[in-house]
Parts: C-alpha cells; sequence; structure tokens
C-alpha cells in the first residue's frame, strides 16, 4: 500500500525542533502550553478545543480540560480529534509528544528561549502553521520592546539580581531562559547568567554567599509573595514580579516591559 498523493490542501512543515508533522486545514487545535492557548484565543479563539487545567487565560475560556502540561490525558486529546495539537519543548514531555504522535496526531512544537526567538516563533505558529492573518497583538508586542534591545554577553551596569523560580529546593535562573533574556532587557545583570545549567537548583547559602544586589521573586511558577520569599534574602530588595508577564509568550508581551518595569522600579526604590 503506498502513502496517499497528498492534496493541494495538505502541507508538510518543520515545527521549531525540526520534526515534520503533515497538515491539513486547522480547525481544531488542542494545546498544551497556557502562553499559546491564550496565543491563539487572542487570535482565533475558535479554533480551541482543549488546553490544559492550566491555562488561565483568557478568563472564562469554555473548552474541554485535558490535564496538566507534565501529564496530558492522551486518550481525551485523542478522542477531541484536534488538527493540530500545539506544545512546547521546555513545558511538555517528550514521552507524551511521542504518545500524540503515535497517536496519528500533528504536533507542533515551539522552542523558545529569548524574546526574538519568541516573537518569530508565535508568527509562525499563527500565520504559516494556523494560517491565520498576522495578529494586531503580535505587532503591539514587538513595539513594546523595540526600547529593550537585546544586552551583549558580559553587558556591566545594572543590579546583580538573583531570581529564584522554586524553594525547597531552591532553584533560579540560568542561562538561556526566556524570563533572563528579558529581564537582561530590562537592565538587570543575572547573578547565575552563565551557569552551566538553565534552572540549577543551588543551596541558599551559596545563593547569599553571591551577594546579590537585588532578588526578583515571580509569583510563577512558584508563587512567591511579600510573606513567602523576601525573608530568606535579608537586607537585598526584593522585586515581586508578575510570572505571566515574565515568563508568558503571548499577548502579556504587549504589556510585559511597563508592568516589569514597575515592578523592577518600586523594588529598587525601597
Amino acid at each position: 500500500m503506498t502513502d496517499a498523493v497528498p492534496t493541494p490542501a495538505t502541507r508538510t512543515l518543520l515545527d521549531d525542533l525540526g520534526h515534520p508533522l503533515r497538515l491539513g486545514p486547522v480547525r481544531r487545535i488542542v494545546s498544551l502550553v497556557p502562553s499559546l492557548t491564550e496565543a491563539v484565543a487572542a487570535t482565533a479563539p475558535g479554533l480551541l478545543v482543549g488546553a490544559t487545567d492550566w491555562c488561565s487565560h483568557p478568563a472564562g475560556l469554555a473548552v474541554a480540560r485535558i490535564g496538566g502540561t507534565k501529564n496530558p490525558d492522551i486518550a481525551r486529546i485523542t478522542a477531541l480529534a484536534p488538527d493540530l495539537v500545539i506544545a512546547n519543548e521546555e513545558e511538555n514531555r517528550p514521552a507524551d509528544l511521542a504518545a500524540l504522535r503515535a497517536a496519528g496526531l500533528p504536533v507542533h512544537v515551539t522552542e523558545i528561549r529569548t524574546l526574538d526567538q519568541a516573537l518569530c516563533s508565535l508568527d509562525r505558529l499563527l500565520t504559516e502553521v494556523c494560517a491565520l492573518p498576522r495578529p494586531a497583538w503580535l505587532d503591539a508586542a514587538a513595539a513594546a520592546w523595540q526600547p529593550y534591545p537585546a544586552r551583549p554577553a558580559g553587558a556591566t551596569g545594572g543590579p546583580r539580581a538573583i531570581v529564584p523560580i522554586w524553594r525547597r529546593p531552591w532553584m533560579v535562573l540560568g542561562r538561556d531562559t526566556f524570563a533572563g533574556d528579558l529581564l537582561a532587557r530590562l537592565g538587570l545583570r543575572l547573578v547565575h547568567g552563565d551557569h552551566s545549567q538553565r534552572y540549577p537548583a543551588l543551596p541558599l547559602p551559596e545563593l547569599l554567599a553571591a551577594a546579590p544586589e537585588l532578588v526578583v521573586l515571580p509569583d510563577e511558577p512558584y508563587r512567591f509573595t511579600a510573606t513567602d520569599g523576601p525573608e530568606a534574602f535579608p537586607g537585598v530588595p526584593a522585586a515581586l514580579l508578575s510570572g505571566r508577564h515574565l515568563t508568558w509568550y503571548g499577548p502579556s508581551l504587549a504589556q510585559a516591559p511597563a508592568v516589569l518595569s514597575a515592578q523592577l522600579a518600586a523594588a529598587t526604590l525601597r
């Protein structure tokens, strides 16, 4: 038996990691990433038929829930018969993506470790993969970040910052992360920005010994608050940041520079 001859509406594309996916018209999407869920919902909400339990934006999103980013219900996703499943190489497990492909579903995996990569990947997902017009919010996001160019490695100036993303154990931003790129553009120097690991787990005494000038505490993935986090870094100014604006790549990028800059300024002025 030979493979079916592709119809004019059938395309073979590569995702951000170079995996091929064969697509017809994309009318039903399951998203395994909150950022991508919001991006599709803000562009063409009628395409979404499934999303994770963690997909909280936009509010009131009425689609089937298919589990978490790390434990999606493969059978439920398959039953939704999506034309496309969208995922991310960092947020989703390779074994789950392989299982979805084995079930015959096209899976597009994004790789997003810098702002520039995010803007390009989102444009490609929406305009090329989903065949949608480029959304106005993506232009607004690019314009909002234009005054904040990427900083070269080893750039001087700005406070030396530690950025925990978890505690028990403590984990911090290391090299090659999307959130780290945003913070560098906003003038911070990440103490662990050249660490060999992207999210190193380090004991608190080692973090304190690095003598940071600022500790940045986002409210996700760990929910740091004014009473949970700053007390571990006595004498160090603490910036409580919106995790959605720091770690999500989607419509929130248009507001992120203003939101994050204000939160950082509030910490340094204390």
